[in-house]
């Protein structure tokens, strides 16, 4: 379900989201994002649907910071991988 960026991403940059490093392997990232429920949006429109649809209240939120939230990353290839912990 997660290639090899997002695997790579959310290793490198874990602990912006988590006070300790959970994951050291490609499999544990992928065990804990499938675990957490992660999503991969394709651009700033499906993180901002998603949001909506999972009921969270992002009015008075610009894009850019809903794009800044803790579980949002941006990965390098222009994708977003939103994990909620």
């Amino acid at each position: 379900m997660f290639d090899s960026v997002c695997l790579d991403y959310f290793l490198e940059h874990q602990t912006r989201l988590l006070r300790e490093p959970i994951a050291a392997t490609r499999e544990e990232a992928e065990e804990f994002l499938e675990d957490c429920m992660a999503v991969v949006c394709r651009n700033k429109k499906e993180v901002t649907a998603y949001f909506k649809e999972a009921g969270v209240d992002t009015s008075g939120m610009s894009a850019k910071e809903l794009l800044e939230a803790e579980e949002v990353f941006a990965l390098p290839d222009g994708r977003y991988l939103i994990v909620e912990v």
